[in-house]
Parts: C-alpha cells; structure tokens; sequence
C-alpha cells in the first residue's frame, strides 16, 4: 500500500494540537540571554532567548508587556515566564511571554512577582476597597493550624483584652501542596456569602499562621487563597510569618498584622481602656451637666429679678418660675444620678468578665494541652491531656474517666 499523503495543514495542526495538550508546556519560567529584538509597530516583542546549546522564539504581546518593556533588550539576561505554542503559519514552536524579571531573581521570587502583577492589575489589592475593621466585634474568625502556636497567642490576647467575644475557630492545613486549598475552602466556609449560616457569620476574620521559611508560607501566595480572602464578606486581617514576612494574602487583607497575636490586639479593643474611657466619659458629662444647671439657674434669677423690678405685683409669676426651675433641677439631677449607676454597672460588668476574676471566686480554667479553652466535658475524651489553672498556679493532669 503507498503511503498516504497528508496536506500540511493537517499535519501543523496536529503537531499545535499535541503542544498545547501538553500541560508542562503551559506554565515555564526559562532563562537565557535576549538576542534579535524587534519592536513592533503594533506593540509586540518578538526576540529569540538563547544560552550555549539552544535558541527559543519568543514573544510578548502589548497587553502583557505594559510596564516591562524597558526589560527586554539585547544582550540581556532574563528569567521569563510564559507557554509553548505551535505556530502554524510558520511551522514553528514559539513561547508566548507573559511576564520577565532580569536574571538573578530566584525562580520563586519571579513567580510572587508575577502573580503579584496580575492580581494589582485586577484591582485586588486597591486602598480603596479595604474596609474598616469593626470596633466591639462580637463574634471573631479564626482560621489557621490546630497544632501550632498561632491558635493559641490567639486566643490567649483575645481572652484577656475582650473575653466576651466569642471565638469562631475553622482550623486548616497552613503547609504543603494541600494548604491553599484547605485554607481557601476555611475562609468561605467561616464566613459563607449565601445559606442560613450568613446570620452567624463572624463581624471579622483572622487568617494566618506562626513564622517559617518562604517555602513554608507559599500557600498564602496562591490564587484560592488570595481569591477567597477577596471574596470574603467580613473584614480580614491576614497575620502570616513574621513582620519581615510579606504574601500576597497579606497584600489582599483589609489589614495586615505582623504576628498572630498582633492580629488579635488588632481585631478587639483593650476591655480596661474602655472601662477607663467609660469613667472619663461619666465624669465629664457629670461636670458638664453641673455647669449647665448652675448657668441656667443664675438665667433663671436674673430674669426674675428684673422682672420682680419692672412689675409691681411678680410674686406669682416669681413662684411659678422658681417650681419650674427646681423640677429642672430635680430632673437633671435624676437623669445625671441614673446616667453614672449605668456607667458604674457597665465598668463592673467588664471586670466581672475578667478571666482573673473568676479565678479569684474560686474556679478554675481548663484548656487543652494546646491552650484551646474546654467549655464541656463532652469536648475531651480518656487519656487526653489538660491544663487547669487556679489563681496561684496550674497543673497538667490526664483524663482517667467520667465524674
């Protein structure tokens, strides 16, 4: 039988077919020098990146290289990220660019700039759409490890500058090619956008974990998180690593907080300060309302004194005016001893709320070994261990059975 003869444009559609299939073809970062420039009138790059054994053609269209131009000149080393694709009306394999960093620039690096780019081009990290942290949140999201230490420097700053929040925990895996995931499908599940659990949503969101190298916070670089954290329907303060530590769920937060616990003292207020600023508050608006009554009692005599020197016969008008003025006072006095009992009772409510006073009526805190709170004994089972903490000390004991 003869062989059978194929058109070309079989055979380079074929060959355009099997490239793009190829899903290692898609998403390269390839270094080399640039040689045989040529800028297009239209806006496009088109070069050849070479080293000693090899050549590729490469190009980069306008829309990707705004801001990048002045990258790509010959002679130069570059690290470019882009896919391979068969061009059938030359034959040819070529890499359509879409982003470039000059040599010397770590692989990874290269690839958090890049995405850095893109998401700052989609708006995602615009000043203008951060929103502003609430200022007396009563229900706090926590996403992050159930092992390590963040949880627990969370919970810790939290209890003692605004115990009564309620803590809302959603734990995920922070480390490894499942965390983005894990981290993403956390962030929407704690606070959802539609379903019956909206009304129990958090007023704010914490995500993050402890420090680490770079690789060990990659998975707040990737795009489920970032988008997640975008999407999220509550504010969100992002508190991964360290303060020297930057990631692009730092960059998409409302705010950004150099440690986990650093988070929690953002998200609450100091429950003392307001006790103070609540006592300020009182005391002034006593000294206030004690001014206003003297001024107007001395108006109140000046008018009816000239009144009593124009008018023959005010002595009635005098006693009217006079009951008027002593039921003022004896209203404002009231509201004014009414308005500081409130103040008084709410200052006591936030000491009695105080974790150090319950330890002092005589309780005692229980907490995992992991420093989770255990409000039930249904939330530990035998042979767990626990912390219980009295008021001049602590001990760590073992569950042995029920009492």
């Amino acid at each position: 039988m003869p062989p059978e003869v194929r058109p070309v444009w079989q055979v380079v559609r074929y060959l355009r077919e099997l490239v793009s299939r190829d899903a290692a073809l898609a998403d390269l970062w390839v270094g080399g020098e640039v040689s045989n420039l040529t800028a297009a009138s239209s806006g496009h790059l088109y070069f050849t990146l070479k080293d000693n054994a090899g050549q590729l053609n490469c190009v980069f269209f306008r829309n990707n290289n705004v801001g990048q131009r002045d990258l790509v000149t010959n002679g130069t080393s570059l690290v470019v990220h882009g896919g391979i694709t068969f061009y059938e009306p030359r034959g040819s394999l070529q890499m359509n660019v879409d982003f470039v960093q000059p040599a010397g620039v770590g692989a990874r690096q290269a690839e958090f700039e890049r995405r850095k780019a893109r998401f700052e081009a989609e708006g995602l990290f615009e000043a203008g759409r951060k929103r502003a942290l609430p200022r007396f949140p009563q229900r706090i999201g926590v996403v992050t490890s159930a092992r390590g230490a963040a949880i627990h420097d969370i919970q810790t700053v939290l209890e003692r500058r605004w115990p009564m929040a309620t803590i809302v925990f959603r734990p995920t895996i922070v480390q490894g090619d499942e965390a983005a995931v894990s981290v993403a499908e956390a962030v929407r599940d704690i606070a959802p956008t539609t379903g019956r659990n909206v009304a129990k949503r958090p007023d704010v969101v914490i995500v993050g974990r402890g420090g680490g190298a770079t690789e060990d916070l990659w998975a707040f670089n990737e795009e489920p998180v970032v988008r997640a954290i975008f999407g999220c329907p509550v504010p969100v303060v992002s508190a991964v690593g360290h303060e020297t530590d930057t990631t692009l769920a730092d960059l998409v937060a409302d705010r950004r907080a150099p440690t986990p616990s650093a988070a929690a003292e953002l998200v609450v207020p100091d429950r003392a300060e307001v006790a103070r600023a609540l006592a300020n508050m009182g005391a002034r608006r006593d000294v206030h309302i004690t001014r206003a009554i003297a001024a107007g009692r001395e108006s109140v005599d000046r008018v009816t004194q000239r009144m009593a020197r124009r008018l023959p016969d005010t002595a009635p008008l005098h006693r009217r005016i006079a009951a008027q003025a002593d039921l003022m006072r004896h209203l404002t006095l009231r509201t004014t001893s009414e308005a500081r009992e409130r103040t008084a009772s709410m200052v006591s409510r936030l000491r009695t709320l105080s974790p150090e006073a319950t330890l002092e009526r005589g309780y005692a805190l229980v907490s995992t070994a992991d420093g989770v709170p255990v409000g039930a004994a249904s939330a530990v089972a035998d042979g767990d261990v626990i912390d219980v903490r009295w008021r001049d000390g602590g001990v760590r004991a073992r569950v042995e059975g029920r009492a």
